[in-house]
């Protein structure tokens, strides 16, 4: 029989996670026998919550919150490889990406329960950035990490650091209106890309994005022929630009538009190594950390995670 250890997050979603609490608590009472609950009380709890749960011997980790809690506990369970072992997505956070790639719908509190009781199970690709970098609250814990969803490098960085300072927005609006205001601001970035087989791209970038899956940003198919079981990383290249073709990208990039561009391109491959300036910070699943070095390496792990998904349709 399964056991269930639910980690809710009340902070995802800017806050917004603690409203959905109870309505997760009524719906996952209603349809799951047997349900621990933890709520984190800090930043990257769910990290040692998930490895709590493990040595406790529960099977499926239920992540309440956004792409952020999502990363940081399918991090910890790729790094532990016991067969019986799945995550669960319950949607609360900003964004929800990761779980748009499985077919959930972020706004259907009792369809994510319903697949979670379904307990259908699919193997998934992560990322992993084999560089040292730090989360921005723990600058001392240098580490390796895997990623779920994407990392992202420039602009993407550039409009998580300005949600954070916008008071009154929330959801998929807070992305796209901080989005529209660092297009006028941002000054971009110089970055070299390689592939694994190809050869470099040395260009200043709008942004520069490493996609497991197709979505970013709240519903932007960022890299749309993506999928989380291909056994491929999709690199986003967009070319800096001025600030009304930054705008027609932008709109472009929603609907998944953007790669007929000419200032954009997209790469595939296992495994890609890029060159900075210096140090960058970069945003992974959401969450903004620091590089320890210049260059950046990053691969991907084909199908090291099981999580629970809807059926393919």
């Amino acid at each position: 029989m399964n056991r269930h250890f639910v980690i809710f997050n009340p902070a995802a979603g800017r806050g917004r996670g603690r409203k959905r609490i109870e309505i997760y608590r009524r719906l996952l009472a209603e349809h799951i026998d047997e349900v621990t609950f933890a709520v984190t009380t800090r930043p990257g709890e769910e990290r040692e919550l998930a490895d709590q749960a493990i040595e406790e011997g529960y099977n499926i980790i239920v992540a309440v919150g956004g792409d952020g809690t999502w990363g940081n506990v399918a991090d910890r369970l790729a790094d532990n490889r016991r067969k019986n072992l799945a995550l669960a997505l319950l949607p609360n956070g900003t964004g929800n990406d990761f779980a748009r790639n499985l077919g959930y719908d972020p706004s259907n509190p009792k369809q994510a329960v319903l697949t979670l009781a379904a307990g259908h199970i699919r193997a998934v690709d992560m990322g992993r950035v084999e560089t040292l970098s730090a989360a921005e609250n723990t600058p001392h814990v240098m580490e390796q990490r895997n990623f779920l969803n994407l990392i992202g490098f420039g602009f993407d960085v550039a409009v998580i650091d300005a949600a954070a300072d916008a008071r009154f927005l929330r959801g998929e609006l807070l992305y796209k209106i901080t989005a529209l205001q660092q297009l006028f601001r941002f000054q971009g970035i110089r970055v070299s890309i390689t592939g694994d087989q190809g050869e470099a791209r040395d260009r200043l970038h709008l942004m520069l994005t490493i996609s497991n899956g197709c979505f970013f940003g709240g519903g932007f198919q960022i890299a749309p022929d993506a999928t989380v079981q291909d056994g491929r990383l999709h690199a986003c290249c967009i070319q800096d630009a001025p600030a009304l073709t930054r705008l027609k990208l932008f709109n472009k990039a929603e609907r998944g538009l953007h790669v007929g561009s000419a200032q954009v391109e997209i790469l595939t491959d296992t495994r890609f190594r890029l060159e900075f300036d210096q140090p960058p910070r970069f945003e992974m699943d959401g969450d903004v950390r620091q590089a320890a070095d210049n260059t950046v390496e990053v691969s991907v792990l084909p199908q090291v995670l099981q999580v629970v998904a809807p059926e393919r349709p």
